[in-house]
């Protein structure tokens, strides 16, 4: 290490070229999320801690566990954002969009934040893109929510991908479970903290993965055997449309997530290849959180995808999206005249779309090949006094070893032709 710094443990950073990677697929899902109307907000990382305490559940490991909460210069106590729908559902309520027109339809992007043990998928600072339609409680707009993400897997390249769906159900049917579940775990042997959860949450028990509570729990009772008629009907017809839209899904009624806001719609990304930080992105309803941080009654849904986990699950299936490169063109300059010609060309090429480069002063001609090599470029420019005098450059093709002869005022024009093949 050439510094005396080094990154907080378990933070993800992200540099050249995998960057690139990283800023092309975020720029994939924007494209994604503009099709589909789905506006863009950039939101407070940092929240007054009672929204998630509220919003999220105090009985969650990310509330009870893993925030990174402290008081500011004002005593109030301050959470970074461990995930973003309580945050982007209160600036929804905050600045008045649910009154300009229902649904409200937006996403975001940024890292988040929760005090884990780091490895390898789960980090301390990790990166997601947030999605969330609020006002509907149509199953279309679940439908729709799924297959804006799944279409973005598929157009990434991953094949692998399986979507897990369950139904949550309602504060109508719910209710009646929770006690049939309850009397279902009080009958096991489990742990003070998991009898705890039991009276608490005892829907988060049947989410907990160790072996020993798995397979204790797997007679318990299952939601999807005690939805109301309304909450059955919902998740049939949201299924018939996946199903319309040619989205694959696995029913998977023990399927519950850890955050305490969810209800009906329940689902997550699973990719096989990332052992047991196999969940890439998952989302849901969240019909009572707006009347839960203080807002009107308002349904809900969306989801939150890891970039982190689709970055190593891209990696896994061996697949590179495509990244637009950074440099096309790459000039050199032989002498100072030269220097000067080749500076102006390259802001030219630059305001023309193409990305170009340039050697610097004082590298020889074989030194600055070896940097256009390294640029990724496709083509040289090559530019000497004698070119000057002549009012033209040497145009090479940095893959053919081809090259030209092409007056100094047709570079640009010549170039956006080239690289339009």
């Amino acid at each position: 290490m050439s510094g005396s710094f080094q990154a907080p443990k378990g933070v993800s950073e992200y540099l050249p070229p995998r960057a690139e990677v990283l800023r092309a697929i975020r720029d994939a899902f924007a494209e994604q999320a503009r099709l589909a109307g789905y506006g863009y907000v950039e939101l407070a990382v940092f929240e007054d801690t009672q929204l998630f305490k509220r919003g999220v559940g105090e009985s969650t490991d990310v509330v009870s566990k893993e925030m990174y909460t402290f008081s500011d210069r004002g005593g109030r106590s301050i959470t970074l954002r461990p995930e973003f729908t309580a945050g982007v559902l209160r600036a929804v309520l905050e600045h008045g969009l649910h009154k300009q027109g229902l649904p409200v339809k937006v996403w975001t992007t940024g890292p988040a934040f929760r005090a884990e043990r780091p490895q390898q998928g789960r980090y301390r600072q990790f990166y997601q893109l947030d999605l969330e339609a609020i006002g509907s409680e149509e199953p279309g707009i679940d439908a729709e929510t799924i297959a804006i993400a799944w279409q973005w897997y598929r157009d990434l390249g991953l094949t692998q991908v399986r979507l897990l769906l369950n139904s949550l159900g309602c504060r109508e049917c719910r209710p009646a479970y929770r006690t049939r579940l309850q009397e279902f775990l009080r009958g096991l042997d489990l742990d003070e903290a998991t009898r705890q959860r039991v009276e608490i949450n005892p829907l988060r028990v049947l989410d907990d993965k160790r072996p020993e509570v798995k397979a204790q729990v797997a007679d318990a009772p299952l939601m999807a055997d005690h939805l109301c008629a309304a909450c059955k009907a919902h998740h049939d017809k949201v299924r018939e449309l996946l199903a319309e839209l040619g989205v694959e899904w696995t029913d998977e009624p023990r399927l519950v997530r850890g955050l305490d806001y969810y209800t009906r719609t329940t689902y997550e990304f699973d990719h096989p290849l990332l052992g047991a930080q196999s969940g890439i992105g998952g989302g849901g309803r969240y019909d009572g959180l707006a009347e839960t941080i203080g807002g009107p009654s308002l349904p809900g849904i969306g989801f939150g995808l890891g970039l982190d986990r689709t970055m190593l699950a891209l990696e896994a299936e061996g697949v590179t999206p495509a990244v637009p490169p950074l440099c096309e063109v790459y000039a050199v300059p032989l002498g100072e005249p030269a220097e000067r010609r080749m500076f102006t060309l390259v802001a030219e090429l630059r305001r023309a779309g193409i990305a170009a480069d340039m050697a610097r002063a004082g590298k020889s001609l074989k030194n600055a090949m070896k940097s256009a090599d390294r640029s990724g470029a496709a083509y040289a420019v090559i530019c000497g006094e004698r070119d000057i005098a002549a009012g033209s450059a040497q145009l090479k093709d940095l893959a053919s070893g081809d090259q030209v002869a092409v007056p100094l005022a047709d570079i640009t024009a010549t170039l956006k032709e080239r690289l339009a093949r």
